[in-house]
């Protein structure tokens, strides 16, 4: 699939969509996946079949709502991911948007056209979402800033579920300034505002990384040791972490399955590479299965929580490697999808928030830096993000 040089659906919004006339984001374009719900437009999740059938939205959704009520100016539809169940990219049926930081890469998916949008400069800000990793990586492809939000911190209603378990949502700005004034709006609950007291560097996270990705991690870390606390290299999850993802890759497919199977099974949609394969697969996950692995994935997130309490944060690269190019082959693209998720699984298993920082570049391509935090302090890893952001930058290789 060849890049398509569009950021947007093609039953994209006829006219941009006016915000309140004042507001934190009046004056400010922002663009939104098409999982959330624009009142007057149908919602297509990445599926030509699926919008088929689907009904305008009677009404904006929640998120949707509080960037136009903060003065936002909505002025498009972004391509994703089909069913949001792949972090590549390409849409089989819409196109792979253009990576403009990364030409003739991917540009990571789910949320591939809010990401590739933000990255060209054709919105301020971008809505996303994060499963297993759909609002990180295409930061880190792209050379944004991200941020994957405490499970149920930003309200979800009037948005596509995928898997409910893990879905959080997400949005991407070119400026942590702004990635941190867009949580002012959509943040809700209780915020946990204690100082960042400890940094963890996960060996095992990096042992799974490219060198020069490492070095770009290490790097960004040493730069910026007078805004944070000196690093303590850990095994982060010294047994049990191939465990944690496999039974995270069976509760999800599970859910996939309950959210899409009566779709699949009565219209038979032509899936796309991949999207194909891992839909089959969760048609072939048992209820007794999904127990037993869900059974697992409370105790990792019980664990997980208990170590990265208040005032931890734990820095990691973002992704393990730049962003591949589109026409690697499915057995290397699944390799580098486990890779992706040996990274991205601990947020999604735990319910934590993590902010990606485009830390710099290897061979003229973004890489990013992520700080997870605690269950809570998302607005505490907003503000460390804008206090790292002049430390962002240095090019390596």
């Amino acid at each position: 699939m060849s890049e398509t040089g569009s950021f947007f659906v093609p039953h994209d919004i006829a006219e941009p969509i006016s915000g309140a006339s004042s507001g934190p984001l009046a004056g400010l374009t922002a663009v939104v996946k098409d999982m959330y719900d624009i009142a007057g437009e149908r919602t297509g999740g990445g599926s030509p079949e699926w919008l088929a059938e689907q009904r305008p939205a009677a009404r904006h959704a929640s998120a949707v709502q509080k960037i136009l009520d903060a003065g936002a100016t909505i002025t498009g539809k972004t391509i994703c991911e089909e069913l949001f169940f792949s972090m590549v990219g390409v849409n089989a049926h819409y196109g792979m948007p253009a990576n403009i930081r990364a030409p003739g890469r991917i540009p990571g998916g789910s949320s591939s056209g809010s990401a590739a949008a933000c990255g060209a400069g054709a919105c301020d800000l971008a809505l996303g979402s994060d499963t297993a990793g759909s609002i990180r990586i295409p930061a880190s492809f792209n050379g944004i800033y991200g941020i994957r939000v405490s499970h149920g911190r930003v309200d979800l209603a009037g948005a596509m579920a995928m898997a409910p378990t893990f879905d959080a949502a997400g949005w991407f700005a070119n400026s942590a300034g702004l990635l941190r004034l867009a949580g002012r709006v959509l943040l809700r609950g209780v915020a946990s505002t204690v100082p960042v007291t400890r940094v963890l560097l996960p060996t095992d996270g990096l042992a799974n990384c490219d060198p020069a990705v490492i070095d770009v991690c290490r790097s960004f870390i040493a730069r910026a040791g007078g805004n944070l606390p000196a690093a303590q290299q850990i095994v982060f999850a010294p047994r049990d972490f191939d465990d944690w993802c496999d039974a995270f890759r069976v509760v999800q497919a599970h859910e996939v399955w309950q959210t899409f199977g009566a779709f699949v099974t009565r219209t038979r949609p032509a899936l796309g590479p991949g999207i194909k394969e891992r839909i089959a697969y969760s048609a072939t996950v048992t209820d007794a299965q999904a127990v037993a692995a869900r059974a697992v994935v409370e105790d990792a997130r019980d664990r997980l929580r208990e170590r990265v309490i208040p005032g931890t944060i734990v820095v990691l690269p973002t992704s393990p490697a730049i962003a591949p190019r589109p026409d690697l082959d499915a057995r290397a693209m699944d390799s580098f999808r486990l890779r992706v998720m040996r990274l991205t699984a601990f947020a999604g298993l735990g319910g934590l928030p993590q902010v990606t920082i485009p830390a710099g570049t290897v061979a003229g391509c973004p890489v990013g830096v992520s700080v997870m935090g605690w269950h809570g302090g998302d607005e505490v890893l907003l503000d460390t993000a804008a206090s790292l952001a002049r430390h962002c930058g240095v090019v390596r290789g």
